[in-house]
């Protein structure tokens, strides 16, 4: 028996079919472009949702014939999960055709409805511990009703991307997973949408989906996508869930006091807490975790594209290598490319810096490799102090887990073991969601069984000892700049 993950992302869609032990028959990836910005106005971004389902129908189309060639019956595909970005809005009718493009999970265009939101649901933000941003679909929905007020009121369902193509699987345009609904202010601890967004905003809640918790089924494979897409109509679809939370289930964390690092274009964490973790400054927010403990979660403006920025030009793989001489430097780096911090601190005239001086480019590489090592650190004692669980083990993925010279770093600034997993991606993980209540009992279980990891690397200790005092050093010069 097999199941399927797949991932509507920010470049294309993507589909891996595996059995309950992980092992891929069957992976498609298909790209697609946004819109061209400049149709737009500055800080807006829209797609066609159209273009989601047809490249979302060719990888399930192609995984199908996949399947054929290997003489294996679709009958055998057990269940589907979907995932997709996080505060993507889609306004529909009742039919499931959208009134308009998508509004995407990057546009920026509702500010002020945001800090309106914040004020109305106070009470919500102060409970659940975060605040409202323009990336959050609930504002862009009062965007809708304010600027687009006959969009609104043709409006049957304001659903997210993952529920559209869910909507086309299974002509259940009217549901949700419970991690997309986050950024649509659903109450996560009271499990229903709360009374201001009907009383204040004027938004009927039955213009929201309905929640499911992750892994939950939503319904079989409709006739018409069953003609449409090759999969058999014996196939359930269940509840998705965020890109971001997909990934993070494909670490292989799970447990309670496991972390994820995901360090790309900017370092991103998320781990499993007992408890809700609370941040009244709101540099962190929490997802629901499928078995009711809590998704903490945060951003920095930080990460690997500070060696894209200083070192255009440059062989980056050769300063790697050469990079492991070099540690720990005699320079601290704060490596912000751009004003503005997220997390660990919020300040958004933040900009970066060096202290100290070298006309060694290796050094001064492998500074800002220790650099984002120190933010990290920072962030996880800061999960620490709101009170959140730190275990000794973090899951890293991104594109800056494929260096060992910085996982070394690291693992040597934080005092953790780094574990590095085979196949870190949103499709990997919905397929996870897929298996978690068809072949497992639950997310742990299809978690364990289904994730492997392909390197793990333990904290170097002279040099975990050499850093606690650079680490020190650089916590105090932040501390003298204000960046607290």
């Amino acid at each position: 028996m097999y199941i399927i993950g797949l991932d509507v992302g920010t470049q294309g869609a993507r589909a891996i079919c595996c059995d309950g032990k992980g092992n891929i028959t069957a992976q498609f990836t298909v790209p697609f472009t946004m819109e061209p910005e400049g149709k737009l106005p500055a800080g807006w971004s829209e797609q066609n949702p159209q273009l989601w389902w047809q490249t979302a129908r060719k990888c399930l189309q192609e995984i199908v014939k996949e399947l054929k060639i290997r003489n294996t019956s679709t009958e055998r595909i057990t269940a589907l999960a979907v995932t997709s970005t996080s505060g993507t809005i889609l306004p529909i009718r009742e039919d499931g055709i959208p009134l308009r493009a998508a509004i995407m999970y990057n546009d920026t265009r509702a500010v002020e409805e945001a800090q309106e939101l914040n004020e109305i649901g106070k009470e919500l933000t102060e409970k659940l511990g975060y605040r409202f941003s323009s990336s959050f679909a609930l504002a862009k929905i009062l965007w809708v009703k304010r600027h687009e007020p006959k969009i609104f009121d043709r409006t049957w369902r304001f659903i997210h991307a993952a529920d559209y193509i869910v909507g086309k699987l299974t002509g259940r345009f009217d549901v949700s997973d419970i991690s997309n609904t986050l950024k649509t202010g659903y109450d996560h601890l009271e499990g229903k949408w709360p009374t201001f967004i009907e009383r204040s905003l004027g938004i009927a809640t039955t213009m929201l989906p309905q929640v499911l918790n992750i892994g939950e089924t939503i319904a079989p494979i409709s006739h018409t996508a069953s003609q449409e897409v090759g999969l058999s109509s014996t196939t359930v679809v269940v509840a998705g869930a965020t890109d971001g939370t997909a990934s993070f289930f494909a670490s292989g964390a799970t447990r309670i006091g496991d972390w994820n690092s995901t360090l790309g274009t900017t370092l991103v964490v998320r781990g499993v807490s007992r408890q809700l973790v609370k941040d009244s400054k709101g540099r962190i927010y929490c997802h629901r975790h499928p078995q009711g403990y809590w998704l903490p979660g945060g951003a920095s403006s930080t990460g690997g594209e500070c060696l894209k920025k200083k070192f255009a030009g440059e062989n980056l793989e050769m300063l790697d290598k050469k990079a492991l001489q070099k540690l720990p430097t005699n320079l601290i780096v704060y490596p912000l490319v751009r004003k503005g911090e997220r997390l660990p601190f919020q300040n958004p005239e933040a900009e970066g810096f060096v202290i100290g001086e070298s006309n060694d480019q290796t050094e001064l590489y492998a500074a800002y490799l220790e650099g984002v090592g120190y933010v990290e650190r920072w962030i996880y004692e800061i999960l620490e102090e709101l009170g959140a669980e730190v275990g000794n083990k973090v899951f890293v993925t991104g594109g800056g887990a494929k260096s060992q010279v910085w996982l070394k770093i690291r693992a040597s600034i934080l005092g953790k073991q780094l574990v590095r997993p085979l196949l870190p991606e949103a499709a990997m993980g919905a397929a996870v969601i897929a298996a978690s209540r068809t072949f497992y009992e639950n997310i742990d279980q299809a978690v364990q069984s289904m994730i492997r990891h392909d390197l793990v690397v333990e904290p170097q200790v002279d040099l975990h000892e050499r850093y606690q005092k650079r680490y020190g050093e650089f916590r105090k010069i932040c501390a003298e700049r204000g960046y607290e």
